[in-house]
Formats: C-alpha cells, structure tokens, sequence
C-alpha cells in the first residue's frame, strides 16, 4: 500500500491495498478471488500442498469459484501459497479457517488458534487483520488481541482488529461481493478501519458497534434459521397424525402479507452453519449461566428428523406389505442443499445411513456428488440416466433441479417426497407421498 497518508481509514479507502487471506476453502477462496476481481493483490494461504497445487493449477474445489474465475485471479497475479511468510506482504489479513464443533458438540477452536499463531508470526505495523470464522461473541478479543500483543504490536496504533462474518451461500446466485458485509472491531477506530477496507470488496458494508455485536450476528442469522426449520418440522409430525397436508398449510399461511416467513419442513438440517451455529451460541451461553431453551429445543427436533424420516418410510411400506430389509430403495440426493456437490452434515446421509443398519439394498441418485464420495460413504451411485424401474421406492432427500423427477415417478413404484418438490412443481403423481 503506498503511505501517502497517515490515516489509516483513508489508507484502506483510498489506495489499493494487498489482501492476505487464510483459510482457501469455502469462504475464504471466494473472498480472494472477490477481492482479487475488485483490481487488488492477493494473498492466499492455506497448509494443504495438495490444495494450494491444485488451485495453482487452475483447478477449483468450491463449486461459487469455478475454473475460469480463479484463473483470471492467477492471471491477475494472485497468490496461492503454503508459506505464511508470504501473509507479511498483505495490508490486511482475513482469516477464513473452520470452525467445528468437536465430538461433544463444544466449539472446536483449534483451526482459529493456529490461525491466530499465523497473525502472531506474520503480524506488522499498519495491517488490519479480521477474522470471518464463525465463532461465539468474545473471540476475535480473547484471540487476536493478545496474539498481536505478543508479537510486540499495539491495537489501533500499530495494527487494527475486527471481525466480519461470512455469508457464503452455496449455489445461490449472489457473489459475494452483492451480500452486505457485517464488520465490527474490537474498537471503533478498528471498526471504521476495516469497513474501509471491505468497501472495497462488497457492495455494501453495515457497520456495527462491536466485535462482539457481530459474532453475534452471525449466530442470530442461523439460529433464526434453525429455531424456525425445527418449528416446522415439528408442525409436519404433527400434521401428519391430524391427516393434514402440511405443504398446503404453510402455503396458505405465506399468503398472509406481513408477520409470515415460510419455511419447509425436510429430513433434517445440514451443512457447516445451521447444524453448527446455534451450539457455538449456545456453549458459550451456558458458560456464562444462561439459559438457552429454544435452541436446545430447536437442536433436538432437527437432529431427530432423520429418524423421523425412516420412521414414515416404514409406515409407506408396511402399507404396502413390505418389509425394510431387503427392499430396494433409491435415496435421490444427498447433498445437504439443492443444487450443490457440498455434503457436509446432511441429514440425507443420516437417513440413507439409518435405512442401511437395518437391511435396506440402497442406490443413491445425485447429479452433483461424485460417484466416489458415495462410495466411500458405502452407498452405490446410480447413474442420472439409468433405467430406474428395478428400485421398489424412491426417497427424494435433497431436491436438486436437475434431477428428473416426472421419470423418477413413472419409473419407480412409490416415491417418497421429503421436500415437497412435486407439490412445487405442480407435478401430480398417484405412487408420490409427501413427509
């Protein structure tokens, strides 16, 4: 960044700067190659060899940064490197590392820790570094700060921290550089310092008065999300003792103009946010003695929706004289989203897995997963054109576009639908029941 100013606000809003990022997956891979299409330098890190070879090589893992993008960023003179060294070039430093909860569901902060221990390494004076993991309030303070401090550096006068969270959306169609971006710093001239910064990244920058208002915000976002999906999946239960349709209800309800967000019921809920999010806000709330009712609730009712799904599908089949073991049945997708390759934490897995302990013969149908990741998660992939009459049932988990579901009904004898996805496509059916 050429310092032809000694404010810092003005240095990230008015020149160019060099962005270092780490972490190059999910999040952090489309923010380098946003910032890097926004005309500034990149940095990326991340301490897989074999990942950062094949970034180099053109070749993207994140199905929001296709081949094409990331080779305009290299072409651009991006980056891509295993060498932290490297992240001592960048004005600012955003860190996009997992944050996963470990085996009793408690945040796992070993990714942001090591991170932190990068910052210490690399850390100079005049950098902003914010970190985008979601976390729970108090991280980027308990963190980042002293990792700074350490490395011999004062807050606000040598370098500026903040937090910003991410909001990656697989498969929809805003980039990342339309989604508003959150920033909170640990102070407020570290709050007006990185949204400097990131407005030369996003459309459109919302500050907010802490680093901790914005962990927070993060958590909200998905709390909300998990907390009304657990309500709907609960009313389908009870939907279907009364013989009620639950899709109908909930249409007829979103044509209430205002107090009404439709949500739908399915087999459960995936991915890296939902599943995830709630338990960090929760922890920590808990640790501070605070009651965490309706996320400890939400939490239970959508961890059991697999269950619930296998539970009615031995309804349907009992109906029919059928037994679990032995019948042939077609899981018809499991990504833990529509219209994306990304499978972690899905409840489809968790259904067709549960069908497989107790004696089911399973095909999975996915257009987006790769065969081989079925295979190593023991299911037998099923080709998108192959004749499909063999399979007795098809459970439709995940309800990508691209599959062909008036074939699916024509050519297999019962049809499970999970997501209400006939009922959308105005596609009628006698062999398709709905969740």
């Amino acid at each position: 960044m050429t310092e032809r100013t000694t404010d810092p606000v003005a240095r990230f809003r008015d020149h160019d700067f060099t962005v270092g990022v780490i972490g190059l997956g999910y999040v952090g891979l489309p923010l380098a190659s946003t910032a890097s299409a926004q005309g500034l330098h990149v940095i990326g890190f991340d301490v897989h060899q074999g990942l950062v070879d094949a970034l180099n090589a053109g070749t993207s893992h994140i199905g929001d940064v296709t081949d094409g993008e990331l080779r305009e960023a290299l072409d651009r003179g991006a980056v891509l490197t295993t060498e932290e060294a490297k992240l001592a070039e960048a004005d600012a430093i955003f860190i996009a590392v997992p944050s996963p909860l470990g085996r009793n569901r408690q945040p796992d902060m070993s990714y942001i820790e090591a991170a932190a221990a990068t910052v210490e390494r690399v850390a100079r004076p005049g950098q902003l570094i914010s970190l985008e993991s979601t976390t729970y309030p108090g991280t980027t303070e308990d963190h980042l700060v002293p990792a700074i401090e350490r490395a011999g550096l004062t807050l606000d006068e040598d370098v500026f921290v903040a937090f910003s969270p991410e909001r990656v959306d697989p498969g929809n169609v805003l980039q990342t550089h339309d989604i508003p971006k959150v920033v909170g710093g640990v102070t407020p001239l570290s709050t007006e310092v990185a949204a400097a910064a990131y407005a030369r990244l996003v459309a459109k920058v919302h500050p907010v008065s802490s680093a901790r208002a914005a962990e927070l915000t993060k958590l909200l976002e998905n709390t909300y999300r998990a907390v009304n999906i657990a309500m709907v999946n609960e009313l389908a239960q009870i939907a279907h003792v009364f013989d009620i349709d639950v899709w109908e209800v909930i249409d007829a309800a979103a044509t209430k103009p205002f107090g009404f967000q439709p949500f739908y019921p399915g087999p459960g809920v995936g991915g890296h946010c939902i599943p995830l999010d709630p338990q960090f806000l929760a922890w920590r709330a808990r640790e501070l003695k605070a009651t965490t009712r309706f996320i400890d609730l939400a939490e239970d009712v959508n961890l059991h929706m697999p269950e619930y799904t296998v539970r009615r599908l031995i309804e349907l089949l009992n109906d029919r004289g059928l037994p679990l073991k032995d019948t042939r049945i077609l899981g018809v997708g499991v990504a833990y989203k529509k219209n994306i390759a990304d499978d972690r934490e899905s409840p489809s897995i968790d259904v067709m897995k549960l069908l497989a302990l107790r004696g089911a013969d399973l095909g999975v149908l996915d257009p987006h997963v790769p065969h081989d990741r079925l295979v190593r998660h023991g299911f037998t992939a099923v080709d998108d054109d192959a004749d499909l009459s063999d399979w007795q049932v098809a459970v439709i988990l995940t309800d990508h576009d691209a599959t062909d579901y008036e074939r699916l009904a024509a050519q297999v004898d019962v049809v499970f639908d999970t997501r209400g996805v006939y009922r959308r496509r105005g596609i009628t059916a006698d062999n398709v029941l709905s969740l």
